[in-house]
């Protein structure tokens, strides 16, 4: 677990805004050099994240290593309600779907629950059996204990005092004390795993996505008796969230 994938998505989404209110400064467009000062950030780490903006359609690039803000069309200002927000980020599910040939699934945390917000899955990467709701099913869930390992203690106290942490599998914790060792102490970084906890033979991996002031997850599911390289998935998860972090945050800027 020593590969190095960037910055977690929230802290890159926080340089990101410094980067997007640096370039609106100038309508004509800035250097790199010029925006990475403004921004308060080294050059080479403003250089990356500023050509992912312009990937992702936030700036645009200009020549002589420059850029400017990019003209949000109105249904970019709408995408935050709804079903218009879920248009614009099933392609980046989709995405990471085909990248690892899983099913991808996007969670937020909303008025005290781990809510489903989108599924995107196929014939060749079928859903995992939903057949306990996932805003019951927080702790045996890697979707649940990502978000469950952002919450500050209030607020995850909060969620155990609601939720039993009810036997989905032999593998599934039932133990509280166990339940927060194991979110406090994870080795993954900002990976969470659920190795058959919901279901028999399915492995679940997922990495926690911000919604302003919110937090959620975007995961996969596969059969266990697939092999993944772990390197891979991990980059893969965390430039899918940071990407839909960047949708769910800065969808009007």
């Amino acid at each position: 677990m020593g590969d190095q994938a960037g910055p977690e998505p929230g802290m890159s989404v926080r340089q990101d805004l410094r980067l997007l209110e640096a370039a609106g400064a100038h309508r004509d467009g800035a250097s790199v050099r010029q925006l990475a000062q403004e921004a308060g950030l080294p050059e080479p780490t403003a250089r990356r994240l500023l050509h992912e903006l312009a990937r992702d359609g936030y700036l645009h690039e200009l020549d002589h290593d420059a850029f400017t803000l990019r003209e949000r069309d109105s249904l970019w200002h709408a995408a935050i309600d709804g079903q218009a927000l879920r248009e614009q980020i099933r392609p980046l599910l989709s995405s990471l779907r085909d990248s690892l040939s899983a099913a991808a699934y996007l969670t937020l945390y909303d008025e005290g629950e781990i809510r489903v917000l989108e599924i995107v899955d196929s014939p060749h990467a079928p859903r995992v059996d939903l057949w306990v709701g996932f805003h019951e099913a927080g702790h045996a869930t890697a979707l649940g204990k990502s978000v469950l390992r952002e919450l500050d203690e209030e607020a995850r106290a909060n969620y155990l005092s609601r939720h039993s942490l009810a036997g989905l599998t032999p593998r599934t914790i039932t133990s509280r004390e166990e339940l927060l060792r194991q979110l406090d102490s994870a080795p993954a970084g900002p990976l969470s795993l659920d190795r058959g906890e919901y279901a028999p033979g399915t492995t679940c991996a997922a990495a926690p996505v911000y919604s302003g002031d919110q937090v959620g997850s975007i995961g996969i599911s596969f059969r266990s008796d697939r092999m993944y390289r772990t390197t891979e998935v991990r980059a893969r998860l965390l430039e899918s969230a940071l990407r839909v972090t960047r949708r769910l945050t800065l969808p009007g800027f």
